[in-house]
């Protein structure tokens, strides 16, 4: 058995195992995010062959050469970095998912250039649940604000919420910051009458908490990859 199928079984085991402990529905899944930022194309056909179709990108002008050598396969592309304004007409022509629209601007640009023949953008909106002032994302108060008129762009589906907590060992902290971010869809779906139903959080380090704190997608590099090297095919 190669070591990645040993990898891929590996953490479809451990989302599993979160996912029965948790109690969930099985009306609501979990989604496995393969982040393949600074992987090769051959990793992403390694894991393809594996049965996986969800990958996520950091870096456009990475993703676009992964996406053109990859044009015959039914992946779903998602973006899940920092998105800079002279960027969104790439990210909205290429990709499936946006999960890191941080600011209504961005909302609104993602809207205009998106092809009319294509279908919505899904995005979710990163919120910075922790308040770390070195991350980026909308506040509680400010995407409370904007959240009606995002919802109401055409082009784009607002699916949810996304978020990075402060990096923590604690698994009080952990949950406390997933389940913030929890409570805040529910409130935001409730209050503004919206269906958003994705809640992207977690990664390698604390999907199992995630998971248990309802997490429908979560972002795994490392524990797929292994480590980073910023080189690709």
């Amino acid at each position: 058995m190669t070591n990645t199928r040993k990898q891929f079984i590996h953490i479809n085991q451990r989302i599993e195992d979160a996912f029965q402990k948790s109690g969930r529905s099985h009306t609501q899944p979990v989604t496995l995010l393969a982040v393949s930022k600074y992987h090769s194309v051959q990793k992403i056909h390694d894991f393809y062959e594996l049965g996986q179709r969800d990958f996520g990108e950091s870096y456009l002008q990475e993703a676009l050469q992964k996406i053109e050598a990859n044009t015959h396969k039914d992946i779903i592309w998602h973006f899940i970095g920092p998105i800079q304004s002279n960027k969104t007409k790439l990210i909205a022509k290429n990709f499936h998912w946006v999960h890191s629209v941080d600011r209504f601007k961005i909302a609104q640009r993602l809207n205009t250039q998106r092809a009319e023949n294509s279908n919505p953008l899904n995005i979710c909106l990163q919120i910075n649940i922790s308040q770390e002032t070195q991350k980026s994302g909308f506040s509680q108060d400010e995407v409370t604000a904007c959240i009606t008129e995002i919802s109401q762009l055409p082009h784009l589906s607002l699916r949810g919420l996304m978020a990075i907590p402060k990096a923590s060992n604690n698994i009080e902290q952990q949950k406390q910051a997933f389940h913030q971010l929890k409570q805040l869809m529910l409130q935001l779906n409730q209050h503004f009458n919206l269906t958003m139903d994705t809640l992207s959080m977690g990664m390698s380090n604390d999907l199992d908490t995630a998971i248990t704190e309802g997490a429908t997608i979560i972002r795994i590099g490392t524990a797929l990859f292994g480590a980073r090297k910023k080189i690709i095919d």
